[in-house]
């Protein structure tokens, strides 16, 4: 059961999914100190300002809605830094914070994470493995978010699940670069989310970061699937989200929990079938050794071989004269 902060926009029958219809920065005040587990964010990236993406071969707009379009650089920044100061208050000392965003805000974000002498543990890359191309041209395709994962400060002993890690990953070391495709239309069966993140990445930050019973936050919930990850593996959640058509697709997904729990198992049955390991990274090309005879690369640049590449020129013999 979880304490009532207020009263819930919607509460399951356990009381241990709360979903409250709240600008987060007026609800996050409200929360005790040093009462919550672990917290994941998916903050506004302010880019909804006139710009375009491509999705399903078309060109769309980004605009995302009023919640996301910038104040300008001080603005978003102060915005940034005062709800991350909520956060750091209301985590216990050994529990943690991932921040999830692409290069529009995520500077913002470790940057205020410093300013507020947070400890840094990881900046995780999460490849989309299958973007949508760039229409431009202009630039690389935009295929990676940045997660970081930060402690309340220097002090704290985070929790750390490293054998589920290890296991999930095929009995190696977890590296922080998590090849995980986006949110499948099963997962968007209720209404869609413009920053959706896909369940299998929030499974693993809920199972690595914290212990069964924990108590999860998501200050910008979205449609839920923060909360839907905490359902299926034994925590608690409390979610705040603005807009209730987002929370009327939370309400809805955690109503239809079994469904989500299908879809779970089909990709475990997926991978065990083809003998993949949810592995963290893209599989690498086999390592070729470099022949001993070609040298280096530096070599062409050693005295002796650009003498011999580069013989000094001999004088020239006349030649006979051209009448």
């Amino acid at each position: 059961m979880l304490p009532f902060v207020g009263f819930p926009w919607f509460m399951s029958e356990k009381r241990d999914f709360l979903l409250y219809r709240q600008d987060a920065l007026e609800m996050l005040p409200r929360i005790p100190d040093h009462s919550v587990d672990l917290i994941f964010a998916d903050p506004p990236y302010f880019l909804s300002n006139g710009g375009t993406t491509c999705q399903s071969g078309r060109r769309v707009s980004v605009d995302k809605g009023e919640w996301d379009q910038s104040m300008g650089i001080e603005q978003n920044h102060a915005f940034n830094r005062a709800w991350l100061s909520e956060c750091r208050r209301i985590l216990k000392p050994e529990g943690s914070l991932f921040v999830s965003g692409t290069h529009h805000v995520i500077f913002s974000i470790g940057f205020a994470m410093q300013q507020l002498d947070m400890k840094i543990l990881n900046e995780i890359t999460w490849y989309k493995v299958n973007p949508p191309p760039n229409l431009a041209c202009r630039t690389f395709t935009h295929a990676t978010e940045k997660i970081i994962w930060a402690t309340p400060d220097a002090s704290s002993r985070h929790y750390f699940d490293y054998q589920s890690m290890k296991e999930e990953n095929g009995g190696k070391q977890m590296q922080d670069v998590w090849s995980i495709t986006p949110p499948r239309k099963q997962e968007k069966r209720f209404g869609r989310h413009p920053t959706q993140k896909p369940l299998e990445l929030l499974m693993r930050i809920v199972r690595a970061a914290s212990p069964e019973g924990a108590l999860v936050l998501d200050p910008f919930s979205g449609s839920g699937t923060t909360g839907i990850a905490c359902a299926l593996l034994g925590r608690r959640f409390i979610g705040i989200e603005l807009n209730p058509e987002y929370l009327e697709i939370a309400r809805a997904r955690y109503l239809h929990i079994d469904e989500e729990t299908t879809e779970v198992e089909r990709r475990v049955k997926l991978r065990r079938g083809t003998g993949v390991a949810a592995r963290s990274v893209s599989q690498r090309s086999p390592r070729h050794e470099p022949d001993p005879r070609q040298g280096s690369l530096f070599d062409a640049l050693r005295p002796e071989n650009v003498q011999a590449a580069n013989p000094p020129a001999s004088p020239e013999k006349p030649g006979p004269r051209d009448e």
